[in-house]
């Protein structure tokens, strides 16, 4: 479950914790600068966020990057001469798409350079130099048709215009080359995992003050304040989430052909949220092995319970969306 986000409650207002070298007057600024708030904010993760997101380079995430990038673009054509990721995080989805045969020479792009570092650290680890750069979205640094594949994993929420960065992401491309953008939130599905994380945090925060449980399970309040500040300044850089026919139509506008979306994930984001959440909120020793193959296995059957209902249930009350076109 790469992808399914917690969010820890929301109460007063605390500051914001960035990268440490953040001053103070960066701080305030990025309250209102979703470009300034998304660099302090994803450098600050740079190095925890692996861990944060279950993020893996193993055959868990292999399998798991290639099925979303399958079910939205084919799996026809591979692998790809040349591609870049915008909004690269750490590395997951280029350097699990590499693995899987997917992707060829690969080169990524993020506005973080805390990011940047981690996916090039990443991918040293597993035998690849990978080129990144530091780079908005909606103004990447590289002459027109340069690319067969733009790809981008659950970033372009983050990104203030998003038709400008599909224009963008349509620039580089060579002609018939492809974009692949994979796990952005619809507006539904977010609302409903958005409001079952705040419940099981709300639930899980107080169970675990009872004094019988408290010294076992029990996180520490210092850790929970951290989180409450960090889900602060995420209001702060989730900008948008998604209708799919309109983010069709955005992707159409921007000058893309062949457009498609996919959705994915109903019930296993209503299970997958409260899961991440709860580790979230207690203490993490009292979670093993146990609990991490229950949160995955029951994560897997229901994600085939949710391709099952695909007939029945309206696509945009699916919680992840993707979006594919081609370059004229």
């Amino acid at each position: 479950m790469p992808r399914n986000d917690s969010e820890p409650s929301i109460g007063a207002t605390p500051a914001p914790v960035p990268n440490p070298t953040a001053s103070a007057e960066e701080v305030e600024a990025a309250w209102e600068d979703p470009r300034l708030a998304n660099v302090l904010y994803h450098d600050w993760e740079a190095q925890t966020y692996d861990d944060k997101w279950s993020i893996s380079f193993d055959d868990r995430c292999i399998a798991y990057a290639r099925d979303r990038f399958v079910a939205v673009a084919g799996g026809w054509g591979w692998p790809y001469a040349r591609s870049l990721e915008v909004g690269c995080g750490t590395g997951f989805f280029t350097l699990n798409l590499k693995q899987a045969g997917i992707l060829d020479e690969a080169q990524v792009t993020d506005l973080s350079p805390g990011m940047v570092e981690a996916t090039k650290e990443n991918a040293r680890r597993l035998g690849y130099e990978v080129e990144g750069r530091v780079a908005d979205a909606e103004h990447l640094p590289y002459p027109d048709e340069t690319f067969d594949l733009v790809i981008g994993h659950a970033v372009i929420h983050h990104i203030p215009d998003v038709e400008q960065a599909f224009r963008e992401m349509l620039r580089v491309l060579k002609p018939g080359g492809r974009f692949v953008i994979c796990g952005e939130p619809t507006r539904y599905g977010d609302l409903v995992a958005r409001r079952l994380s705040r419940a099981t945090w709300w639930l899980a925060t107080r169970a675990t003050q009872v004094p019988v449980v408290r010294d076992r399970w029990a996180r520490p309040q210092k850790e929970l304040d951290e989180s409450s500040r960090a889900a602060a300044l995420e209001a702060v850089v989730d900008l948008h989430t998604f209708d799919p026919d309109t983010l069709a139509r955005t992707a159409r506008r921007a000058g893309a052909e062949q457009v498609r979306t996919v959705t994915e994930e109903l019930t296993a984001a209503w299970f997958g949220w409260p899961v991440r959440t709860l580790e979230h909120a207690v203490n993490p020793d009292r979670l093993g092995w146990g609990w991490a193959t229950f949160a995955y296995k029951g994560w897997l059957r229901l994600s085939a319970l949710d391709r099952m209902l695909k007939p029945l249930v309206p696509a945009e009350l699916y919680y992840n969306v993707s979006v594919t076109g081609i370059r004229p």
